[in-house]
C-alpha cells in the first residue's frame, strides 16, 4: 500500500468514513448477532463499524495501525485507547470499546478470545491479507462468526471508479495507483475463496450497496483534497495542471440533478464463516 495515507481522520471521514459508516450498519444487521458478545474489529480505522456494533451493544476491541484514526474514533461511554494488549478473557460485564493500536496481521491478542471478529474496509490494504485472516481464525473463539466487507474497487464504488477513470485519461500512469486493479481481495470469488481457504464454514458473501449523495460538485470534489486514502494521495503528487485538467473533466462527467446534486452508488463485498470448534474436518 506504498503511497497511500491513512493518518488524518477528520480528512478520512469527508472522503469516505462518511459513506462506510452507512454500509457497516447493513453489515452488522446481516451478521445478526446477539447484544453481549465479545467482538474485534480489526483495522477499526475511524470507527465506522465499531459504532455500528456498539449500538446492539456488545464489547468492543477496536484494533488499527494508525494511531491518528484512533484519536477520531468516537469516544463512547466506556471507550478508552491503549498501546498494550486488552484484558478480552471471560463474559464483559459492561458494553464499552477499547482502542488499541496493532496490525491486523499480528494481532496484540490472546487465542480465542473472541465470539465476533470483523474488518471494514481493510483486508485490501494489508500487504498480505490470507495473514490477517490467519491472525482473525487465531483470535476467534469456537463457533465465533468471523466476517468482512471490502469496497467494489472495481465497479461498485462509483465516486473513486469515476476519479480513477478520468485521472487515467489525464495521467496514464495513473493506471497503475487504481484500486480497482491494486486489490485483488475485493472480489467476492477471492473473499469467498479467502474465508474457505482459512477453514472456516459455512460461508456465505453479499453484496452491500448504498446511495451516495453529493450536494453539489464541490462536495465531492474537496475530499479529494484531503490526501486520505488512495486516490487523494495520489492527486497530492499531481501538478496543480493535472490536477485542475482532472477536476475540469469530472465536472463534465459527473451526473448532476437540476438541483445540481450528484447521486451516485457505492457497493462493498461482504463475507463470513464460522470459526470451526476442535476436532472439526
Amino acid at each position: 500500500m506504498t503511497g497511500d495515507v491513512w493518518e488524518v481522520g477528520d480528512a478520512y471521514e469527508a472522503y469516505v468514513g462518511r459513506w462506510s459508516r452507512r454500509v457497516a450498519v447493513e453489515f452488522v444487521g446481516w451478521l445478526g448477532v446477539p447484544a453481549g458478545r465479545r467482538w474485534l474489529d480489526a483495522g477499526c480505522g475511524t470507527g465506522a463499524l465499531t459504532s455500528a456494533i456498539l449500538a446492539a451493544p456488545a464489547d468492543v476491541t477496536g484494533v488499527d495501525p494508525s494511531a491518528g484514526f484512533l484519536r477520531s474514533a468516537p469516544q463512547t461511554a466506556g471507550t478508552r485507547q491503549t498501546g498494550g494488549t486488552p484484558q478480552t478473557g471471560g463474559t464483559p460485564q459492561t458494553a464499552g470499546a477499547r482502542l488499541v493500536v496493532g496490525d491486523a496481521a499480528a494481532l496484540p491478542l490472546r487465542d480465542a478470545s473472541f465470539d465476533v471478529v470483523v474488518s471494514g474496509l481493510a483486508l485490501n490494504f494489508v500487504p498480505r491479507p490470507e495473514q490477517a485472516i490467519a491472525e482473525f481464525a487465531r483470535v476467534a473463539a469456537p463457533g465465533a462468526v468471523v466476517a468482512s466487507y471490502v469496497w467494489d474497487y472495481a465497479t461498485g464504488m462509483r465516486m473513486m471508479r469515476y476519479f480513477w477513470d478520468v485521472a487515467a485519461e489525464v495521467v496514464p500512469a495513473a493506471a497503475d495507483r487504481d484500486e480497482g486493479s491494486r486489490f485483488p481481495i475485493c472480489h467476492e470469488p477471492a473473499l469467498r475463496a479467502a474465508w474457505a481457504g482459512a477453514g472456516f464454514t459455512e460461508v456465505a458473501t453479499r453484496a452491500i450497496e448504498i446511495p451516495t449523495v453529493f450536494s453539489g460538485f464541490d462536495d465531492f470534489w474537496r475530499p479529494f483534497l484531503g490526501g486520505q486514502g488512495a486516490a487523494p494521495a495520489y492527486l497530492a503528487t499531481l501538478g496543480e495542471d493535472e490536477q485542475m485538467e482532472i477536476r475540469e473533466r469530472l465536472r463534465e462527467r459527473l451526473p448532476d440533478g437540476p438541483d445540481g446534486s450528484i447521486a451516485l452508488t457505492a457497493s462493498a463485498w461482504a463475507v463470513r464463516g464460522l470459526a470451526p470448534a476442535p476436532g472439526d474436518a
